[in-house]
């Protein structure tokens, strides 16, 4: 039997079969519950790959503007490149793992990532670091679009929303750990040191893949055209206005998050003179909110509630909270200090939970057989949009959080209009719309 599924059948929706023993296909072989959370724990370390990349490294963004003697706001083009590469990457990987498999691609992505990350600890100056960090995020888009592919590949529906909130549970971990661990090796080392971490954990990760998870997507199934048969997938998904909504959507509400990861280091540290130990744990705080909320979509909304109802409240918090922001940034309400800031970040984060994974799912189940290319749609449009917020977080200047607050709050209120006027959430649909 081939390495990438041979002639084994697929798999049935949502369940795993198989020992898991090696690298191959679980086919032909009992269900087995400890595989299938194995899988859902690797697929939960790929789709953490972006805030390892970028949370283990935000402590250290005000350590790197004197290390390389750069400004704050050519810093923060170090999360630029690796949006801008994660997103760019989608649009190759997606379409390959629908042609090729989902292993191969994957692991081939792993292997490149691991490369970049090293490269990044050795930059000699911004430039250079810009330069690695972009193809550290090319190669790493392969976890992200790969994992969401393998999520369509085995769940319809709810269950897939489900699902998608499980993996927020895993991933979340991350956003958490990450600071902290960044903070931690600050105390004994520099910012080269946070990429040496990270190299070491692709591959620990790589190793994992490679060993235990398998191919979701027979041959049977796979897309034998070229680039025309891919743009064409592309353009009907674009084409059905509900997927085109769903995407956009996740991506402005993606940046009102991204907005927040990009300039808070600056915002806590800079401003309200925050350690970045105490940067850490109030973003590691936020991160346990996005979960618990996530985890109450998934377990307690999900299958109870309209999908579509579920994410218009997540985005009326969303703009709630960034319009407090505002008017707290900008002095309306007087000196508030950094726990009224921080518990508006907190509650902008939380529904964070709720809008991300509805959004995912609800694009995805407008789609199956082209799930990669879907999946790179989706995260292509989040990366590129999130990184158009970096810079402009940082236009006027470390001392001002005015920015990051107008952009917050500019992005919800662009992610309600496009999910109410393309989605049309008050319409009736079926479960699944084939595309």
């Amino acid at each position: 039997m081939s390495e990438d599924g041979g002639s084994a059948p697929h798999a049935p929706r949502g369940v795993v079969t198989g020992k898991g023993t090696g690298p191959g296909p679980l086919a032909h072989r009992p269900p087995a519950r400890r595989t299938s959370l194995l899988v859902t724990l690797i697929l939960g370390g790929l789709t953490a790959t972006p805030p390892l990349a970028m949370d283990t490294y935000l402590p250290a963004l005000p350590e790197v503007t004197r290390s390389l003697h750069a400004p704050a706001a050519t810093v923060q083009l170090t999360l630029t490149a690796c949006l801008v590469g994660m997103a760019l990457g989608q649009l190759v990987v997606g379409p390959m793992s629908d042609r090729w498999g989902r292993r191969r691609p994957l692991l081939a992505g792993l292997a490149v990532y691991v490369l970049a990350t090293a490269l990044c600890a050795l930059a000699p100056d911004i430039e250079v670091l810009i330069a690695f960090r972009l193809l550290q995020g090319l190669s790493g888009a392969a976890g992200i679009v790969i994992a969401r592919a393998v999520v369509r590949d085995l769940y319809d529906g709810v269950a897939m929303a489900r699902f998608f909130s499980t993996l927020m549970l895993i991933s979340g971990v991350a956003p958490i750990v990450a600071p902290l661990i960044g903070g931690q090796i600050l105390r004994v080392t520099d910012w080269r040191g946070v990429f040496v971490v990270l190299t070491v954990v692709g591959v620990l990760l790589g190793a994992v893949v490679w060993a235990r998870l398998p191919e979701t997507l027979p041959p049977a199934e796979r897309h034998s055209g070229g680039v025309g048969e891919t743009l064409g997938s592309m353009r009907g998904l674009l084409a059905d206005r509900a997927f085109t909504g769903y995407l956009l959507t996740g991506g402005f509400a993606f940046a009102a998050l991204f907005a927040y990861i990009s300039a808070s280091p600056f915002v806590i540290q800079e401003i309200y003179g925050a350690s970045p130990q105490t940067f850490s744990l109030l973003f590691g705080l936020n991160s346990v909110g996005l979960i618990v909320v996530g985890q109450i979509n998934g377990k307690v909304l999900v299958g109870r509630v309209r999908l579509d109802r579920v994410l218009a409240v997540g985005l009326a918090v969303v703009v709630l909270a960034a319009a407090a922001l505002l008017l707290m940034a900008a002095g309306a309400l007087g000196d508030v200090g950094l726990v009224p800031v921080a518990a508006a970040l907190f509650v902008l984060m939380s529904a964070m939970g709720i809008t991300m994974p509805n959004t995912q799912a609800l694009a995805l189940t407008r789609t199956r057989r082209h799930a990669g290319s879907a999946s790179a749609l989706l995260g292509t449009s989040t990366f590129l949009i999130g990184a158009v917020a970096s810079p402009l977080v940082g236009i006027a200047g470390e001392h001002t959080a005015v920015p990051m607050a107008v952009v917050q709050l500019a992005a919800a209120l662009v992610a309600a209009a496009c999910f109410t006027g393309m989605c049309r959430p008050w319409k009736p649909r079926s479960t699944e719309e084939e595309s």
